[in-house]
């Protein structure tokens, strides 16, 4: 099993970035998938839910209207378009896909909002 995310980087605040997960080794299409971020001191954090089928969607209330996940069951990727960063954004993110019974977490991406 594999969830390996892509995308971060140093962006000024304002920017975007978008992230990616790859997942392998498991049926992702029956994982719901979910990206976390942890910020240096603090604890991890849920940042965006998607279902299954990606019908539904939740988000942090931090950054509703700015950040949306996505997910294409035929590549096995889920997404997350992350608009007017900014440097509270600063974070690890990591990517999870979730059933009744398991949790896979990937390795984590370093997104920086700095100017």
């Amino acid at each position: 099993v594999q969830l390996v995310e892509s995308g971060g980087g140093m962006v000024q605040p304002g920017g975007a970035l978008r992230l990616s997960c790859a997942a392998s080794g498991f049926t992702f299409s029956r994982y719901a998938m979910s990206w976390y971020r942890q910020a240096p001191g603090k604890e991890r954090e849920l940042v965006a839910f998607i279902s299954r089928t990606g019908g539904i969607t939740d988000y942090a209330d931090s950054v509703k209207g700015r950040f949306t996940i996505s997910r294409d069951n035929a590549k096995n990727t889920v997404y997350l378009q992350m608009n007017s960063l900014k440097p509270e954004d600063t974070a690890v993110y990591y990517c999870q896909g979730s059933d009744i019974m398991t949790n896979y977490w990937g390795q984590g991406t370093q997104v920086t909002v700095s100017s």
